[in-house]
């Protein structure tokens, strides 16, 4: 039987409960799942890739049965799910608001290469509003990001947005 290997992207910038739901329910769906920490030097993250790796390999742990990977990518998300053997991409859902983005998106996908799927998996309820742009803004002006990040997140927060 071949090995169902998926692929979660994201820039984790920072990681969030959020993401730590998805990646739980996607290792049930997959024998292996491959988290793509993206690299967009458009985009300017608040933590370097190697600090966000470092982030999710502290705080993911991958369920008995399914293996998980941590690499970083850049360019097309389809050639990077078929160099690591993806046939299933993983989106996560909080609101309306994600699926027109995402819809579009898993189009283009299937357009560029249509034996990968996009599969899309709806946020709990509690991390319907979390993301990593607000948990971010918040935590730059001083408010309490603990229960929408892992500790260690919230803390590297502090640290980055410590007030001179």
């Amino acid at each position: 039987m071949r090995e169902r290997t998926a692929v979660y992207p994201g820039s984790f910038d920072p990681l969030t409960n959020g993401h730590l739901d998805i990646i739980g329910r996607a290792s049930g769906l997959c024998d292996r799942l491959v988290l793509a920490v993206l690299v967009n030097e458009e985009k300017k993250a608040l933590f370097s890739v190697e600090e966000r790796i470092a982030m999710i390999r502290e705080n993911v742990r991958a369920p008995q049965g399914t293996a998980l990977e941590v690499r970083q990518f850049s360019g097309l998300l389809v050639e990077f799910a078929e160099k690591v053997g993806a046939r299933i991409i993983v989106r996560g859902l909080r609101a309306v608001s994600d699926f027109e983005y995402e819809f579009q998106m898993a189009l283009m996908n299937r357009r560029l290469s249509p034996q990968v799927e996009t599969v899309f998996l709806m946020a709990k309820e509690e991390y319907s509003y979390v993301s990593s742009r607000l948990v971010k803004e918040v935590a730059r002006l001083g408010g309490d990001v603990r229960g929408l990040t892992p500790d260690s997140v919230a803390q590297a927060l502090r640290e980055r947005f410590r007030r001179p």
